[in-house]
């Protein structure tokens, strides 16, 4: 026998989410490398919502996987097991505003970058398109409302 189906409000799905995210802090970043699914952990500099900044480099394989295909996945999975993922488009962020929150915000960018116009330094915002999600084991995905 199946456990029974556990019902959740959009409202409830929305903050379970983002209590998973704040519990998980460091999400596996998939990317497409032609034919190859590549995933790595990643450390967001920014969350607004679900929409996620992450800093990079410009010599990182992910770099070349992104301008081929900007689609991208983010999959958060905290100590309890729930996850979320986001699924959506990496786009390099060019709001000079938010590039210096981000800088001002972030001691280790500023340590091993040196200065916000390293040229190495680049910022990916992920703008989701869809969000899910699962409570530990449920075997269900909730979509979680982007609104």
């Amino acid at each position: 026998m199946s456990p029974p189906e556990e019902q959740l409000s959009p409202d409830d799905v929305r903050r379970l989410a983002e209590e998973t995210m704040a519990a998980a802090k460091f999400p596996q970043l998939a990317t497409a490398d032609g034919d190859q699914a590549r995933v790595r952990p990643v450390s967001p500099v920014r969350t607004d919502g679900f929409t996620v900044h992450v800093a990079n480099l410009r010599s990182y394989q992910k770099t070349q996987q992104i301008a081929r295909n900007p689609k991208v996945e983010l999959c958060y999975l905290a100590p309890n097991h729930d996850q979320v993922r986001i699924t959506g488009r990496a786009e390099v962020e060019g709001d000079a505003a938010v590039l210096h929150e981000i800088w001002e915000s972030n001691p280790l960018l500023r340590k091993y970058l040196g200065a916000a116009d390293n040229p190495e330094l680049i910022v990916y915002r992920v703008v989701p398109e869809e969000v899910r999600y699962m409570r530990e084991w449920a075997l269900r995905y909730h979509d979680v409302p982007l609104d």
